[in-house]
């Protein structure tokens, strides 16, 4: 074992978060280590055509992520089951190697509604404590829609975002989103083109009185020179986004919007290949010194730091805090303890179109955020009161891909295979398309995160466990956006439709997001909290952690928008306030 020279800042986990704080440190003279535990992959050579167009490979064999058989998860509905491994991911997929999730997202870049960062405190002013679910555990936030604003701004102009802005300083503007919080300035690139699917759903959405608009995307639509002055490429519809990196250097990534800056920094230094096993505290307890982790060739090392950032996917996050014995362990039976608590997902409602005559779709040309969205059954964007339930959905047409190997619709009733089989996903390829109502889901006292007593990863660590099941609000709230995808599919003029709610108990092996949230919540409350406002452990100040581990419940957004706001705004209280007087923040 060999103790390194220390550095101002140690980032556990390389993608998103790890690269802007990296980039803002550095910039200001402190230097910083990237601990990233996957290979190193650029655009060039990593992300080439036609290699990277496998979809056996990406889409099916999971190329881009981490390996089940060598570090997984175990899941049970509830404490009185017991936990098994997940042998193979399918409802969600963590990635593995530099840039993260970051690497494969589709690029659909939303700033979360002003609602969604006071939910409970909305909730009761409106409906009543009572309208909350029973052992509901949704909490604020203790930092507000407003005071984040500037911060989403400076993501999306690092991003190139293209999207129409729906409410500029607080004006409502035609084509944009009527339901969005106010933005500062309009979006730096224009919105993406517009597939025929995308104009019947954005048809049908107008004639119930809805109001579509363009989905935010960080798939370039023009040529773009970032915030950092790095060159974006531009998006050429492809339909290889999601599962897949891009050969066009035209989805906004680490790779494409920071790494060209930071690898020219001398204060900077990744190493790949770099499992970290633990955050190392002094003898008091309240001061990171180190992270112990095993480089490329298995030797472990141990890394001082002034400062320790865990800034890796969310169920990692909580894992390492578990493992290096940050704050304290949830236990929901007694109702104490904060990490691990309010584990949230993500609940997605879907349909699919299907027409015998008159439309032919050609759904392969696509983008990963190329779509079409409704924001009126979102949130709080309508009375919940006669339906039972809160939060919602943004329901989208996203014409993302239509790759042969994944995509082969066929209406209820048709054989699972033969001729027939063959005759319909031969007419219907071309003939439809889905929909989705992607929900957002309340945090319960009985979904968390916790160390596996049984189960360990290929270093004798313990796995982390997941207890989730969905809640009352989330099967009201499906079977409510099912009949809201009927209605448009009906105005679409569908032949036939399948519409789909989710299953009473959460299933594992159907994909529907990486978009796992909670666990290293943040809050103005230490006794319910992990982290404050700016991401600072109460326990450890000098130990940060950062992504979407940190909400207190999920939205019905994808989080990667919010995810860097939060990033940007933690990076500002560092440099402004932390590092002139080290100590909590708050």
């Amino acid at each position: 074992m060999a103790t390194l020279k220390s550095v101002d800042a140690v980032m556990i986990g390389f993608g998103w978060t790890g690269g802007i704080l990296a980039n803002e440190l550095t910039k200001k003279g402190h230097t910083v280590v990237g601990l990233e535990r996957g290979e190193y992959r650029d655009t060039v050579p990593d992300f080439a055509v036609p290699g990277v167009h496998d979809e056996l490979a990406y889409a099916i064999r999971y190329k881009l992520f981490q390996d089940a058989s060598k570090e997984t998860v175990t899941l049970r509905h509830n404490t009185s089951q017991s936990a098994l491994p997940v042998r193979q991911f399918g409802s969600f997929l963590p990635g593995d190697g530099l840039g993260g999730a970051g690497v494969h997202w589709n690029g659909v870049t939303w700033r979360f509604l002003p609602w969604d960062f006071e939910t409970r405190s909305r909730t009761i002013a409106r409906y009543g404590a009572s309208f909350l679910p029973e052992d509901c555990t949704s909490a604020d936030w203790g930092i507000t829609y407003n005071e984040l604003e500037p911060y989403y701004d400076q993501f999306e102009y690092l991003c190139g975002v293209g999207g129409t802005a729906g409410n500029l300083r607080g004006k409502i503007q035609p084509g944009g989103n009527p339901f969005e919080g106010p933005r500062s300035r309009p979006y730096p690139s224009p919105a993406p083109k517009q597939s025929y699917a995308m104009a019947v759903f954005g048809d049908a959405t107008k004639k119930l009185g809805y109001h579509p608009f363009p989905q935010p995307s960080s798939n370039s639509t023009q040529p773009y020179t970032n915030n950092e002055g790095v060159d974006l490429g531009l998006c050429v519809y492809c339909g290889y986004c999601e599962r897949f990196a891009c050969e066009m250097s035209a989805k906004a990534s680490m790779q494409t919007t920071l790494l060209p800056k930071l690898a020219k920094n001398p204060n900077f230094e990744l190493r790949m290949n770099s499992k970290v096993l633990k955050i190392n505290l002094d003898s008091s307890k309240k001061k990171a010194v180190s992270v112990t982790y095993l480089d490329a060739q298995g030797r472990e090392q141990i890394q001082p730091a002034e400062m320790i950032f865990v800034s890796a996917w969310a169920l990692n996050n909580v894992r390492l805090l578990l493992l290096s014995g940050i704050g304290t362990p949830y236990d929901p039976v007694a109702n104490t303890g904060v990490v691990g608590k309010n584990y949230a997902y993500q609940l997605n409602t879907a349909a699919t179109l299907f027409f015998d005559s008159g439309k032919v779709f050609n759904l392969f040309m696509g983008a990963g955020a190329l779509g079409t969205v409704i924001d009126d059954f979102n949130g709080d964007n309508f009375d919940h009161t006669p339906y039972g339930f809160i939060g919602g959905a943004d329901i989208n047409q996203n014409t993302n891909h239509a790759r042969p190997v994944e995509w082969h619709p066929v209406p209820t009733g048709t054989p699972r295979w033969g001729g027939q089989w063959k005759k319909a996903v031969a007419h219907y390829y071309n003939r439809a398309f889905p929909i989705n109502a992607q929900g957002g889901v309340q945090s319960y006292r009985g979904n968390y995160l916790d160390l596996d007593p049984t189960y360990r990863d290929i270093y004798g660590q313990p796995l982390l466990r997941m207890t989730f099941d969905w809640g009352p609000n989330e099967h009201k709230q499906t079977a409510f956006m099912k009949t809201i995808n009927e209605k448009i599919a009906k105005a679409a003029g569908a032949s036939k439709v399948i519409a789909n709610t989710v299953p009473e108990h959460y299933n594992v092996v159907t994909y529907q997001s990486t978009h796992n949230t909670g666990g290293a919540i943040m809050g103005s409350d230490p006794s319910q909290s992990v982290v404050n406002k700016y991401g600072q452990t109460w326990d450890v100040s000098n130990v940060f952690v950062t992504g979407s581990s940190a909400f207190p419940q999920n939205a019905g957004y994808n989080p990667t928008g919010t995810v860097g706001a939060l990033a940007y705004y933690m990076a500002d209280a560092i440099v402004n306030k932390y590092l002139k007087n080290p100590g909590p923040l708050v």
